[in-house]
């Protein structure tokens, strides 16, 4: 055993790489407390944020780990290869449903459906099988909602994939 004080490098190296691990799980703001909201006609009017969210990010977040929609959905997002077919096609959904409606979809799916195996993004109570190191976290930030929910309502039928324009 090394003297009193003094880590030997293989652990300072796994607390290294737990410190990243932990920080990509957990982006920032993933534990910063849920705003309350209200689900009114099935939806949630109002943003999580108080300003719309950014659809290039929004898009970001479909594509990537983070919300990782790619592994169900079908979505216009033609770069990405490997889209689920598990879940409703994304492409149009912003010309069937409200930024409200999509906003509930995302927060909590079960309030729609309980018998979807959607997670619901920015619930942290009530939920079944949550490893330990994700309770009392959302999947997704206030933030990263109202981007998703930018980018999805941008998603109209005979549009593009929502992102903006090239300036």
């Amino acid at each position: 055993a090394p003297p009193r004080g003094i880590v030997p490098p293989m652990i300072r190296f796994s607390a290294r790489a737990a410190a990243f691990a932990l920080a990509w799980a957990f982006p920032a703001g993933a534990g910063d407390p849920l705003v309350p909201y209200a689900v009114r006609g099935g939806a949630i009017e109002e943003s999580l944020t108080g300003a719309p969210g950014d659809p290039a990010r929004g898009r970001a977040v479909a594509a990537g780990r983070d919300g990782n929609c790619l592994a169900c959905h079908p979505a216009p997002i033609p770069e990405e290869q490997f889209h689920g077919d598990i879940g409703p096609d994304l492409r149009g959904v912003g010309s069937r449903l409200s930024p409200g409606e999509l906003r509930l979809r995302i927060v909590d799916p079960k309030r729609i459906d309980e018998t979807t195996i959607m997670p619901s993004y920015y619930k942290v109570e009530g939920l079944e099988r949550v490893a330990r190191a994700f309770a009392g976290r959302p999947i997704l930030d206030a933030a990263r909602i109202e981007d998703l929910v930018a980018w999805l309502a941008a998603l109209k039928d005979g549009a593009d994939d929502g992102a903006p324009p090239p300036r």
